[in-house]
């Protein structure tokens, strides 16, 4: 049987301009509490962009201005403990935070944090995304 297509994630990049430069938000995943940018699924509904700018306010309580297209993407193997792992690429849009809510779906359940972007992109473990975060945090 061939190898089916990774499956879609969308992810935002929050990020804004302080005065040393642009700084991303990261947020610890809910189970092994690493680094990495609010992302899931596409949402029925709602385009890509958003969906990322959905995910962001879920997992973060961020609001701001989405990119309508997609800076990369990157992979990595999602681990599920009961249905077996997915390999997945995730298409990542910029969403340029003008807030962030008090009160969101996952408040509680995850750490978020302002990182320069050299710093983002060397607290993440997916390599394609730890790219990513240099080359956006270059541009801007």
């Amino acid at each position: 049987m061939p190898d089916s297509p990774p499956a879609l994630q969308v992810a935002a990049l929050p990020f804004r301009r302080g005065p040393n430069g642009v700084e991303i938000m990261l947020i610890t995943s809910r189970e092994t509490r690493r680094w990495v940018i609010p992302k899931g699924w596409p949402m029925e509904g709602r385009s890509l962009p958003g969906s990322a700018e959905r995910e962001a306010f879920e997992e973060a309580g961020l609001s701001g201005a989405i990119a309508a297209r997609p800076v990369g993407a990157f992979g990595y193997l999602k681990q599920r403990a009961k249905a077996g792992d997915i390999d997945c690429r995730v298409e990542v849009y910029p969403l340029e935070v003008a807030a962030q809510a008090e009160d969101f779906p996952e408040k509680g359940q995850r750490e978020s944090r302002w990182f320069l972007a050299e710093a983002a992109a060397a607290s993440v473990d997916e390599p394609e995304l730890r790219d990513l975060i240099r080359r956006f945090g270059e541009t801007r």
